[in-house]
């Protein structure tokens, strides 16, 4: 009994070792450098592809990598930005969180772990227009003007022209001349009467 419990403990230092001395060849099954290349940008964002130099098998494991660019003219610099992973290319694409503005690039990524790779290209980031406005001109024709009912002030042409007052002088020789008539007409009934009167008499 004593001999069954022990000889199992006695193995396990052994089967520790074992495992620390295939560690080294498993991460070393790939090789010890990784193939580094800058594939270009998509909407700014620098893309590339990481793996394994020898047997170019995709690198599934974290990678440590900085990635600097220079403009065309040397005059800017990015960066150091890192890789992540990039969803829209595995399963040996990476991309980077930043975005390079419009213009030319040279662009360089540099790997530490698993392994160390390197790998550079010139990155051209086109000027992206705005995008169109969906609203289209308006082809509706132009609205009518509405009457306008509001009142035209009378001009005095429009106006009806009263007819003309008689003169106040006018008038009045009229009315004299009436009552100079009328009197004249009763002084001279009034004298025929007194003739008449007197001739009545001498005859009596």
């Amino acid at each position: 009994m004593r001999i069954r419990t022990a000889f199992p403990a006695a193995l396990a230092p052994l089967g520790a070792l074992g495992l620390v001395l295939l560690s080294p060849a498993a991460a070393h099954a790939h090789g010890d450098t990784v193939k580094v290349v800058v594939t270009g940008e998509r909407a700014g964002h620098v893309t590339a592809d990481v793996t394994w130099e020898n047997d170019g098998d995709a690198v599934d494991s974290a990678v440590a990598a900085t990635v600097n660019a220079v403009s065309g003219d040397g005059t800017r610099t990015l960066g150091p930005w890192r890789l992540v992973r990039d969803p829209a290319a595995p399963p040996a694409g990476w991309s980077t969180a930043e975005t390079l503005p419009p213009g030319s690039w040279k662009v360089s990524v540099d790997v530490g772990f698993p392994a160390l790779g390197h790998g550079e290209r010139e990155v051209a980031v086109p000027v992206v227009d705005p995008a169109p406005s969906t609203a289209s001109p308006s082809t509706a024709s132009p609205t009518a003007a509405a009457p306008d009912t509001s009142p035209t002030p009378r001009t005095a042409a429009s106006k009806p022209t009263p007819a003309p007052a008689p003169e106040a002088g006018a008038a009045r020789g009229a009315a004299w001349w009436t009552v100079a008539g009328v009197a004249a007409t009763a002084l001279a009934g009034a004298a025929v009467g007194i003739l008449l009167r007197r001739r009545r008499a001498r005859r009596s």
